[in-house]
C-alpha cells in the first residue's frame, strides 16, 4: 500500500503560516511597521491605496540590509534575533520569528529595495508567491522601501473575506497608532490614496499622545512614574471626566510592545473605583519596562499576547502607580450629594440669580431686618410680610436665546386637540395620567394600572421607528443654516467613514472635508439643532460600545444607538400631551413590552393582585 503522508511544498505551507501572522491589510501593516522600527529609523513613511488591498508601502531611513540578508528576509524563519533558544526569552525587538516577510510573500506582489550606508549599491528583490522574480542592484538611499501589492492575489477566497475599505482602513489606522505610540521619538507619517492621514513629528511621549488621541486630551492627562529594582511603569491616565462607555483609548506597552491584557485592564480598573462610573472605561497609556526573561511573547502568532511569570506583582504594581498618580495630582473620590431629580429641576437650582432679582431682594424690607442691627422687632406682621410673596422669586423664567433645549415627545397633529382620546386595548380613554418621580408613567387600565418607564417605552418607539427607515423609508434630513465641522482621531474617523451611508438612511447627513474631518450638513428632522456635533460623538462612542456583539448587522448596532441616545431620559417632566402620546405610540409598536436589548418598557398591575395584597 503506498504511503500517503506528503511534506507540502514551500508555497503552500508559506500560505498557511500567513493565514496565522497576515490576516488582513492592516496584520501586513503592523509587521512592516515593527520591522522599520527595529531597523533603527528615525524615519517611517506608510502609504496606503484601497486600504491596503491594492497596496502597501513602508519606508524608512533605517541601516538597510546587506544583498544576501534582504534574500535571506523572505526565508521562513530567517531571523537576526535569536541564535539559540536562550535569545528567545531575551527580545527586546519587535520583530524575532522570520515569519512576516515569508507570509508576506506568499500572498502579495513584494518589491524591496534596500541599502547600507557602506555600500555604493542596494539591493532590488521582487518576489510573488515566494519565488523570487528578479535580484539585482539598484540606486537607493540609505534605508529600506518595501511594497506589497495585491494582498491575497493567489487566494481568492482569503480576498473575498475582506471588509469594506473603511472598515479594513479602521484596522489599519488602529496597528498604526499602536506603533507610532510605542516610538515617539520617531516620526511618522501615512498617507492613504494620495491624502496626508498623519503626520507626526518625532516629540515626547505626551506629544505623540495628544497628537493622536486629540488635543482635548492636552490638559486631561496625569502622569505616572514609578520605578523600582523589578520593573518600571511610565506613561499617562486620563483624568475621571475622559472615562467612556467603551474601551477605546486604552494602550498598554511591554518593552515598547502593544499587548492585550484584561488581567492589566482591571488593575487599571480598580484604581479609578468610586471616580468613574460602574460601566465606564478610563483612558490610559502605559509603558512596562521589565527583564524580557519576566515575561513570554512566544504564546500567540500577533505577538500581542503576553504571559508574565509573576502576574500578581505586575497587577498589584500597576494598581499601586496609577493610585499613587491620581492621588498625587489631588484626583481622588469626593462625596456625591445626588439631588432629586425634582429639585434639580426647580429654577431655584438650575436658573441663575440675575442682577434684577438681588437688587428686588436686597431693597426688600424682609432683606433688611436680617442685615441691619437692631431691626428683629421690625419684622412685619402677616398681612404686610413680604414673605408671602416668597414665590416671585422663583418665577419661571425663559432661557437665554429663547426655548430650553431638552428630549422632546413628537405630538402627532391629532393630538393638538383636547377631545382626542386615546385608544388602546389596555388604557382608559379621558383618565389623567401621572407621572411620577419625572421618571414613571402611571396610566389607569380596564383591571388595574399600567407602569410605565418613559426612557425604556420611547426607546422602543424610537429602535421601531429608525428600523422602518433604515429599511426602506428614508427618514427626512433638516439641512443645517450653518453646518458643523467634526474633527475626530484617526481610527473615529475610519469607523464614521465606514457609517455615512448607514447613517443617511436615518436621517444624518455628513460629508468628508479631507484629514479627519467631516462636515455635518443634516441632521434627523427629529433631532433638536444645535447639538450636533455631541451627537455624532455620543453615536460613535455607543456603536464602539456594541461593536463587540457580533450577532447584530452594522446598522442594527445604528438604529439601537440612535434609539438609545434620542430617547428621553429619566428625570425629565412631561406634559400630559407627551405621556398621551409616549403611550399611545407605544402600544402601537410591534413589541411593545419590551426594550431592543430586552428590559421591560411597562409593568402592568392587575386588581385582583391589588386586592391580595391589601389582603382583600
Amino acid at each position: 500500500m503506498a504511503d500517503i503522508i506528503q511534506l507540502l511544498p514551500d508555497n503552500i505551507a508559506n500560505q498557511i503560516a500567513a493565514g496565522e501572522v497576515i490576516q488582513r491589510p492592516a496584520s501586513a501593516v503592523k509587521e512592516l511597521l515593527e520591522n522599520a522600527a527595529d531597523a533603527g529609523a528615525t524615519e517611517i513613511k506608510l502609504f496606503i491605496t484601497d486600504a491596503g488591498k491594492a497596496l502597501i508601502q513602508v519606508i524608512d531611513n533605517g541601516k538597510g540590509m546587506s544583498e544576501t540578508d534582504a534574500r535571506m528576509a523572505f526565508e521562513r524563519h530567517a531571523t537576526s534575533k535569536i541564535r539559540n533558544i536562550e535569545d528567545l526569552f531575551r527580545i527586546k525587538t519587535m520583530g524575532f520569528r522570520g515569519e512576516a516577510l515569508a507570509s508576506i510573500a506568499a500572498v502579495a506582489q513584494v518589491e524591496l529595495k534596500t541599502k547600507r550606508a557602506e555600500d555604493e549599491l542596494g539591493t532590488y528583490i521582487e518576489i510573488e508567491n515566494s519565488q523570487v522574480l528578479k535580484q539585482e542592484p539598484c540606486a537607493s538611499a540609505v534605508g529600506t522601501s518595501i511594497s506589497m501589492k495585491n494582498l491575497f492575489f493567489n487566494v481568492p477566497a482569503r480576498r473575498n473575506f475582506l471588509k469594506s475599505n473603511a472598515a479594513e482602513m479602521r484596522h489599519i489606522v488602529e496597528e498604526f497608532t499602536r506603533v507610532a505610540m510605542a516610538f515617539p521619538a520617531i516620526f511618522f507619517s501615512m498617507q492613504s490614496n494620495g491624502q496626508e492621514v498623519f503626520h507626526l513629528e518625532a516629540g515626547s511621549l505626551k506629544q505623540r499622545i495628544v497628537q493622536i488621541l486629540g488635543s482635548t486630551y492636552n490638559a486631561k492627562l496625569v502622569s505616572v512614574n514609578e520605578e523600582t529594582d523589578y520593573m518600571n511603569i511610565y506613561g499617562f491616565v486620563g483624568k475621571p471626566e475622559t472615562a467612556r462607555k467603551t474601551r477605546g483609548d486604552q494602550y498598554f506597552f511591554v518593552n515598547n510592545r502593544y499587548i492585550k491584557s484584561a488581567y492589566l485592564n482591571h488593575a487599571v480598573n480598580t484604581a479609578f473605583d468610586e471616580m468613574i462610573a460602574k460601566d465606564s472605561f478610563p483612558s490610559y497609556v502605559l509603558y512596562i519596562d521589565l527583564d524580557p526573561s519576566q515575561i513570554d511573547i512566544n504564546v500567540h502568532p500577533t505577538k500581542q499576547e503576553i504571559k508574565f511569570e509573576d502576574e500578581k506583582i505586575m497587577y498589584a504594581f500597576v494598581q499601586a502607580a496609577v493610585k499613587h498618580a491620581l492621588a498625587q495630582f489631588s484626583i481622588a473620590p469626593s462625596l456625591d450629594f445626588t439631588l432629586n431629580a425634582e429639585i434639580q429641576g426647580l429654577d431655584a437650582v438650575s436658573k441663575p440669580f440675575t442682577t434684577d432679582k438681588k437688587d428686588a431682594a436686597s431693597s426688600s424690607n424682609l432683606f433688611k431686618t436680617f442685615t441691619q442691627k437692631n431691626q428683629a422687632h421690625f419684622i412685619e406682621g402677616n398681612e404686610r410680610s413680604e414673605l408671602k410673596h416668597w414665590k416671585e422669586f422663583y418665577t419661571p423664567q425663559p432661557p437665554e436665546g429663547g426655548v430650553e433645549k431638552r428630549a422632546e415627545i413628537h405630538v402627532p397633529q391629532q393630538l393638538q386637540t383636547s377631545n382626542y382620546k386615546l385608544q388602546t386595548l389596555h388604557v382608559l380613554p379621558d383618565t389623567p395620567l401621572l407621572q411620577l418621580h419625572n421618571t414613571y408613567i402611571i396610566a389607569s387600565t380596564n383591571s388595574g394600572f399600567l407602569l410605565v418607564h418613559q426612557q425604556l417605552a420611547h426607546e422602543r418607539i424610537l429602535y421601531e421607528r429608525y428600523g422602518i427607515s433604515a429599511h426602506g423609508q428614508q427618514m427626512a434630513t433638516q439641512q443645517s443654516l450653518f453646518p458643523v465641522t467634526l474633527e475626530l482621531a484617526g481610527s473615529d474617523a475610519a469607523l464614521l467613514s465606514d457609517l455615512l451611508p448607514d447613517l443617511l438612511t436615518i436621517g444624518y447627513q455628513v460629508e468628508p472635508f479631507g484629514n479627519n474631518s467631516f462636515v455635518i450638513q443634516g441632521i434627523p428632522a427629529d433631532v433638536l439643532s444645535g447639538n450636533e456635533k455631541n451627537s455624532i460623538e455620543l453615536l460613535i462612542e455607543q456603536f464602539k460600545h456594541f461593536s463587540s456583539d457580533i450577532k447584530f448587522s452594522k446598522r442594527e448596532k445604528l438604529i439601537r444607538c440612535m434609539a438609545r441616545q434620542q430617547a428621553i431620559k429619566a428625570g425629565q417632566s412631561l406634559t400630559q400631551k407627551e405621556m398621551l402620546v409616549l403611550v399611545e405610540e407605544l402600544f402601537t409598536c410591534g413589541s411593545p413590552n419590551v426594550t431592543p436589548t430586552g428590559s421591560p418598557t411597562y409593568l402592568e398591575f392587575k386588581e385582583d393582585y391589588l386586592d391580595r395584597m391589601f389582603g382583600r
